[in-house]
């Protein structure tokens, strides 16, 4: 990415347009050179949440493919992998393609891949490197059929059964269905069987003990039919509830089978919903959201008001809106905490809500907390990487994201 040409992006300098990433970095930029609204990352709190869960993971004999969707930033991918990741999880079969273009060599894909273009790309990509594995999921005989006939002949695709529940998502409703499922990717030379999945996350949207004890028996189901179907995974694991997948599926881990985790959100974590349901925050040691969103004040319209020039095209809104954490003259000045809420967000306005004495003034910028890094990175291409450090951090990197 170093040698990537920029353009014309939302909060670069105009000084960047036109040079590389590289030589655009050697110019020492700091957060007061860029415009608002403006995203940025964290580098050493990237480094300690990719290290905390690497550590966790391999404190219980758990395989990690997190999942890169939440990020789609390669260099991000592969920090993640160089810190001992066993994959890189994506949703869909076009995230893959970013994945293996990206070079990397163990991709599991989450979903069916039933489109014909993209099983065609996925033939062309298997045949092309005999060293990348790709994996992708079924949950019905149906579907195993769409994905083999898509698929065409050639080196065999890894596919993985998908359990469901009532209520979730995707997944086989029952046992029979899927072990059919099984059945019908043994049967033919263009697929194998590489053993069963689900997700978890789909079953539950709080902690409360009725929604803990609904994930145990699901994951109780999973492991089961793991016993039956046999092969050489078993995954599940998002960002909510890994520590129960450890307990449940951790024991299956030994010679022959990886126990793989796909949690994703814990390496840019948030402000917001991870903040609240982490395992991590449930035990007391909550990660630290890697992100934060600057938005200017444009107007004080009322006494208790102000508009942002940051919206929806811009944060996060869907798990909570964004949270107001500090205010400031200007980009790189030095912060005070504020007491404030943001009521409402527009496309491109954000209504802040405070006490009709503070001092907030036209040209101010406040720092925003947000929640859900999965739908908050996917509205920026370049993100920069500060160093974190002082009042006006460095600029330590530039993030390309492929959403």
């Amino acid at each position: 990415m170093a040698d990537e040409r920029l353009g014309i992006e939302k909060s670069l300098p105009d000084s960047a347009v036109g040079t590389t990433v590289a030589e655009f970095l050697a110019t020492g930029p700091r957060r007061s050179a860029f415009g608002t609204p403006l995203l940025e990352l964290s580098q050493p709190v990237l480094d300690a949440n990719i290290a905390r869960l690497a550590a966790w993971c391999s404190d219980r004999g758990l395989a990690l493919a997190p999942h890169g969707k939440t990020t789609m930033a390669p260099a991000l991918w592969h920090r993640q992998l160089a810190a001992g990741a066993w994959g890189i999880t994506v949703a869909t079969w076009s995230q893959a393609r970013v994945a293996v273009t990206a070079g990397v060599q163990r991709v599991l894909v989450a979903n069916a891949v039933v489109d014909p273009v993209g099983l065609a790309w996925l033939r062309t990509a298997l045949d092309a490197d005999p060293d990348l594995q790709v994996l992708v999921w079924a949950d019905s005989p149906a579907t195993v059929a769409a994905t083999a006939a898509g698929l065409g002949a050639g080196r065999p695709l890894g596919v993985l059964v998908e359990l469901g529940a009532d209520g979730g998502r995707t997944g086989a409703r029952d046992r029979d269905t899927a072990l059919a499922t099984a059945a019908a990717i043994d049967a033919g030379p263009m697929l194998e069987l590489a053993g069963v999945t689900g997700y978890e996350g789909s079953l539950a949207h709080g902690t409360t003990p009725e929604d803990l004890a609904r994930i145990d028996a699901y994951l109780h189901e999973l492991a089961d039919l793991h016993r039956v179907v046999g092969g050489p995974i078993v995954s599940a694991g998002g960002s909510t509830f890994f520590d129960q997948v450890a307990d449940v599926l951790g024991p299956l881990a030994g010679e022959g089978t990886e126990v793989v985790l796909r949690s994703g959100a814990y390496v840019v974590h948030d402000d917001g919903f991870y903040r609240a349901v982490s395992p991590f925050s449930r035990a007391g040691e909550p990660l630290e959201s890697a992100m934060h969103l600057w938005a200017r004040v444009i107007s004080r319209p009322e006494p208790g008001l102000a508009l942002l020039d940051a919206g929806k095209r811009d944060v996060s809104f869907d798990e909570g809106l964004p949270e107001p954490q500090l205010a400031a003259a200007a980009l790189g000045a030095p912060s005070r905490p504020i007491k404030a809420e943001i009521s409402a967000v527009a496309d491109q306005h954000a209504f802040l809500r405070l006490d009709p004495g503070d001092p907030l003034a036209v040209g101010d910028v406040v720092r925003l907390g947000l929640s859900h890094p999965c739908t908050a990175l996917d509205k920026w291409r370049w993100i920069p990487v500060t160093d974190g450090a002082g009042d006006d951090p460095a600029v330590v990197d530039l993030l390309r994201t492929w959403f």
